[in-house]
């Protein structure tokens, strides 16, 4: 396995559905703004997202691929994988079937300030029993996903989000003839998308698995092992986006604070998504075989160069939210219902999720390292720690500050569970630096530095085409990014913080 050649791959479709998220959100931003039409929606789509983000984004592929891959016998393996997909459908058809029974208890206790406004909790009550069947096919095509990432094939499973995007830009296009009914449009589309996204995987994924239903399957120890994981592993690599509901939770007693929230997260999802996500998924199959042939060498290699590679990425990433929160805002999302005190709202959300960008994505590469020892404990409860510091400083300070304490608490609690996670594997003697990663990270720094200064330049230097009325502001921002972005690359390669011969590197 090539490393970054599979991390490019993972990331290139990766980059795709983000892109198409962006042009799906600024058309929502559009059409519903920051109202509390968009406030119902949101919580209705984050419940549904926040669950695919759990399961999709290498936490199953936590529990599931450590347990796959070391069942070297081709059948042992597949009546392990068949045995998981039948509980898979069982336990998931029941859960569905109870919360959309009980869906005003479950949306009160994940909304409770819509409380006071009758008519939008109505709206998110509905708008969540249409979009919450998406769990029951997201999750089990996530199940496809971690088998054929277990073949080391990531471009289909990353690609299979790109549905969801589609769907909904496609019912956007429409939002003007829509009107108020866009919004329960969008929640069909949601559910439809997870559909698709089954079907899509399961074409893919019956030359290496063929899916059954079982009812006489057996529990045996590795399935019970697995589900013993499968939970810790959730909790633990799904921190932040547990921490990120959380936030919608308590930012529901704020109006619009949860769709300002809504916008932010989706801004710097792109690069947790290649910074974290994409390398914790990539490295793990790989890593787990390592660790279980006992090649020390290989397992100190790879994790070194995923660390050198997350922070490579996440940190000029988070300098560039901090220097230009608003104008990236502006640019994104400034348009039509979304006003001008929502750009100034959704940009302070954004600059205090920077701070914590590089501790979300070494929380997904810290974590993988323990999940490929097939440790799901350690995580889980520094995880626990972590959300509960998010609650209690969230609780504490939002009537003084407000919904701006969200994500100073997530990225608070982010870092504390980044250092915890570190110390731990020291600890335990899971990790250690190798020389060239000391060398590499200076030089990071260094090139990220100087790539602050350079975007600040060019932020001020185009400052008048990023005000809030400007409508080509958008191409600069895009212009601004592409030049900051090879000027980082540059001076990288000059300062040797990256080699190109590294690409062809195997690990």
């Amino acid at each position: 396995m090539n490393l970054i050649k599979s991390t490019g791959t993972f990331s290139f479709f990766t980059l795709i559905s983000r892109l198409l998220g962006y042009l799906r959100d600024i058309l929502i931003a559009i059409f519903l703004g920051a109202g509390p039409l968009a406030d119902a929606f949101f919580v209705a789509f984050r419940i549904p997202n926040t669950f695919r983000r759990l399961f999709s984004e290498g936490t199953f592929n936590a529990a599931f691929i450590p347990s796959y891959s070391s069942l070297l016998n081709k059948k042992k393996a597949e009546n392990f994988a068949k045995n998981v997909f039948s509980l898979l459908i069982l336990g998931l058809f029941f859960l569905v079937l109870i919360i959309e029974i009980f869906m005003p208890v479950f949306v009160f206790l994940i909304a409770p300030g819509f409380g006071g406004d009758q008519e939008k909790m109505d709206l998110a009550i509905i708008l969540t029993r249409i979009t919450f069947p998406f769990l029951l096919f997201i999750s089990l095509a996530s199940f496809f996903s971690a088998i054929l990432n277990s073949h080391n094939k990531f471009a289909i499973a990353s690609a299979a989000p790109i549905i969801l995007n589609i769907l909904l830009i496609g019912v956007l296009l429409f939002g003007k003839i829509l009107n108020d009914q866009l919004v329960y449009y969008l929640s069909y589309a949601v559910t439809l998308s997870g559909i698709f996204q089954f079907i899509f995987l399961y074409f893919f994924t019956k030359k290496y698995f063929s899916p059954q239903l079982n009812l006489n399957f057996k529990i045996d120890i590795r399935v019970k092992k697995f589900f013993k994981k499968l939970l810790p592993s959730i909790f633990s690599s799904g921190v932040t986006q547990i921490n990120i509901l959380v936030g919608t939770i308590i930012a529901s007693f704020q109006a619009g604070a949860v769709s300002y929230l809504y916008y932010a997260d989706r801004v710097y999802q792109i690069n947790l998504a290649i910074a974290g996500i994409a390398i914790g998924t990539v490295i793990l199959p790989q890593l787990s075989k390592h660790v279980q042939n006992k090649k020390k060498e290989k397992v100190k290699l790879i994790q070194n160069k995923a660390l050198e590679l997350s922070l490579f990425l996440s940190i000029p990433a988070a300098i560039a939210l901090l220097i230009a929160s608003n104008e990236i805002i502006s640019s994104l999302f400034g348009y039509g219902s979304f006003d001008e005190d929502s750009v100034k709202n959704s940009a302070k959300a954004l600059f205090y999720f920077g701070i914590g960008l590089p501790a979300f994505s070494l929380i997904k590469v810290f974590s993988t390292f323990f999940f490929a020892r097939h440790n799901t404990k350690i995580p889980f409860y520094i995880s626990l720690l972590s959300v509960l510091m998010n609650i209690l400083i969230s609780i504490i300070f939002f009537s003084e500050i407000g919904f701006l304490i969200i994500p100073i608490a997530t990225t608070i609690s982010s870092w504390f569970n980044a250092i915890a996670l570190f110390i731990m594997l020291k600890k335990k003697k899971l990790f250690n630096f190798n020389l060239i990663f000391l060398n590499r990270f200076i030089k990071i720094l260094i090139a990220s530095t100087l790539m602050g200064v350079f975007f600040n330049y060019l932020i001020n230097f185009f400052n008048d085409e990023f005000i809030y009325g400007e409508s080509l502001k958008s191409a600069y921002l895009v212009g601004t990014v592409i030049l900051a972005l090879t000027f980082y690359i540059l001076v990288a390669i000059f300062i040797k913080a990256f080699k190109i011969s590294d690409i062809h590197l195997k690990y």
